[in-house]
């Protein structure tokens, strides 16, 4: 049974367990099991791109993420044991690498695949200034507007009912000031303004989709992103969730760091979503480095000892995450080490497929501390048994039923 800590994800419900004649089957043995986890326990699914949707349309392929020493089989058995929302790339630069050529084909068959195995999709993001394509530098400032307010609406609403969860702007808070290369949203940026450019990627979502969930999104955890949130609040924006991202390829920052953290942005009352969470098993990235990006190397391999060290700290990190009553989502950045963002040995499995310890401390934690495996539990006299778990699905003797915040008794039909 899990510590106190995790009181906020457990809740219990009290069944009373029917027979073919509707009546309560009495001192019963019946069998209860978990199915899912209500909580998104996420992780990208770049590398299902190219297994599910084929090759993609430009030589250029995409940004990251294209596992190629996994078959679809032993990614989605890796994969789909441990979570249940996928993050999908619709970085501008790859996804419509020619104006007019789009990836839609490729991503709407990733996202259809995995939504049929009962896995909420995401998708990364509607607005960003990196990762652009070329074709866009041409272009003046209103015709650049003019086209990423029909990006955001096309994939916003064309992707409706299969992706209505999305990243809706990224890393807002160095858009205007960004100096690493140029780009054509950094200078919409800096004549727009950050919170025009908020509002442009909120609103032109909502409006074509209603059911959307957005998420503002940055690796910026300082007073920069709090101003930014509060300016935005003040604007009248309606934010779903605020986006934390947590790449530590410097090493893991610590419970005290972390809560700390959390409890700053909780204060706006919003979800709190770690988008982006990565811990290295081979050394760590020199402290001195500034932008992640600076620091690639051509070969960064995972080490016994790194993998300890990884493991370890997936635990502390995941329960300090899950101990916060704020925090509603975590999404970790790469299953495997191959094709992993940077180069960083930062997978739950290795380049060869190989799980490392990490993932076996995460399955002991997401499928093992946080699960109701089969359970056999005997009803009482009127027929009832009260199940107490993780929120989530669950079943009794094959018969569906969930657990979920404030929930009240219920009927199940058992067939016998």
């Amino acid at each position: 049974m899990p510590d106190e800590s995790m009181q906020h994800r457990i809740g219990e419900v009290a069944l009373t367990v029917l027979g073919p004649d509707r009546r309560p089957l009495s001192d019963r043995v019946v069998t209860v099991a978990q199915q899912r986890h209500a909580f998104p326990f996420g992780n990208i699914g770049f590398d299902f791109v190219s297994l599910v949707g084929g090759p993609p349309p430009d030589a250029a392929g995409p940004a990251f993420g294209g596992a190629t020493a996994l078959n679809l089989d032993r990614l989605g058995d890796l994969w789909l044991n441990l979570f249940n929302t996928a993050t999908l790339p619709f970085y501008w630069g790859p996804y419509e690498p020619r104006r007019g050529t789009t990836d839609v084909e490729r991503l709407t068959r990733t996202a259809r695949w995995l939504a049929d195995r009962g896995v909420t999709v995401k998708g990364h993001p509607l607005v960003w200034h990196t990762v652009q394509p070329p074709w866009l530098l041409d272009l003046d400032l209103d015709e650049v507007e003019r086209l990423q307010r029909t990006r955001i609406r096309e994939l916003a609403g064309g992707f409706a009912g299969v992706i209505d969860l999305w990243d809706a702007i990224n890393e807002a808070v160095i858009m205007p000031v960004f100096t690493n290369g140029d780009n054509a949203i950094t200078r919409l940026a800096r004549s727009r303004g950050r919170i025009a450019m908020v509002r442009m990627a909120f609103e032109e979502a909502r409006a074509a989709n209603p059911a959307v969930t957005l998420v503002l999104n940055d690796f910026d955890l300082g007073s920069a992103y709090e101003c930014l949130i509060e300016g935005v609040l003040e604007a009248g924006i309606r934010i779903d969730a605020i986006g934390l991202q947590t790449h530590m390829h410097q090493g893991y920052r610590g419970e005290e760091y972390m809560r700390g953290m959390l409890d700053r942005f909780a204060r706006y009352g919003l979800p709190l979503h770690l988008t982006e969470s990565t811990l290295v098993s081979g050394h760590l990235m020199p402290p001195e480095i500034v932008d992640l990006n600076d620091y690639q190397i051509p070969d960064w391999p995972t080490t016994p000892e790194g993998e300890a060290r990884q493991a370890g700290e997936i635990v502390r990190h995941y329960r300090s995450l899950m101990a916060h009553p704020a925090v509603a989502s975590i999404n970790y950045w790469g299953l495997t080490d191959d094709g992993a963002w940077l180069g960083a040995p930062v997978g739950l499995v290795r380049a060869d497929g190989s799980r490392k310890p990490s993932y076996d401390a995460l399955e002991d934690l997401i499928k093992g501390q946080w699960w109701l495996p089969p359970t056999e539990m005997r009803t009482g006299p009127d027929g009832t048994v009260v199940v107490r778990g993780f929120f989530g699905d669950y079943t009794v003797s094959g018969t569906p039923f969930a657990i979920r915040p404030g929930q009240a008794a219920e009927s199940v039909h058992v067939e016998e």
